[in-house]
């Protein structure tokens, strides 16, 4: 039998006795969402104008951004997570949030002399942005490198990888409440960076901790 057959009857086999995978993951999304609901705010909380930023469109653009790469890398984790299932598609809407981010830099680079260009990338918060993304978004790159162990993924490696994108779509959803740098120059850059950092923690875990 080869490798990928056992994964696969393996998986089969823990179905038929655990929660449904599909289940697993919807609790898992819950469970990830609620740790970081409660790190945001034990520690950063929101930002003071949150009423009046709300009604400026740099700032709900930001979770334009965060919350496509959570939605996509969902999609993808899940097809990761089953043997056999096909990622393709779901390959090809990771590419979503980078775009939306590329087209608002686009646009704000038009709109904004170039004079204000640096300021606006550098921002005032880039060292809390670095620090708290990744610190908000730890627990729930926790909890999706265990569901993966609940699955079978059959690339952990790449799988540990999307969970760590998705942890930091989460984080990066909740930092954005509290940011006070709206630009998408800026989101572009150190929320980017900040989800990477995740995402290569979640490479690691995926190295070591989701193995047959």
């Amino acid at each position: 039998m080869r490798t990928e057959d056992l994964i696969k009857a393996l998986d089969a086999d823990v179905r038929g006795k655990a929660m449904p995978l599909g289940s697993a993951w919807w609790m898992a999304v819950a469970a990830a969402g609620a740790i970081a609901a409660a790190v945001f705010w034990l520690t950063i909380g929101p930002r003071p104008d949150l009423m009046s930023a709300m009604h400026t469109m740099r700032f709900l653009s930001k979770f334009v951004f965060t919350i496509a790469l959570a939605v996509s890398a969902f999609v993808l984790i899940r097809a990761l997570s089953s043997p056999g299932a096909p990622t393709s598609r779901a390959m090809a809407w990771m590419a979503v949030a980078p775009v939306l981010v590329a087209v608002a830099v686009i646009l704000e680079l038009f709109v904004v002399p170039r004079v204000e260009w640096g300021t606006r990338l550098v921002g005032s918060n880039m060292m809390i942005c670095m620090t708290f993304i990744p610190l908000i978004g730890l627990g729930p790159l926790a909890v999706f490198l265990r569901m993966l162990r609940h699955g079978a993924p059959t690339r952990p490696v790449l799988a540990g990888a999307v969970a760590g994108l998705l942890a930091g779509g989460v984080s990066a959803t909740f930092y954005a409440v509290h940011c006070f740098d709206d630009s998408p120059l800026f989101v572009a850059t150190w929320y980017t960076i900040a989800v990477i950092i995740l995402t290569g923690l979640g490479a690691l875990g995926g190295r070591f901790f989701v193995r047959w």
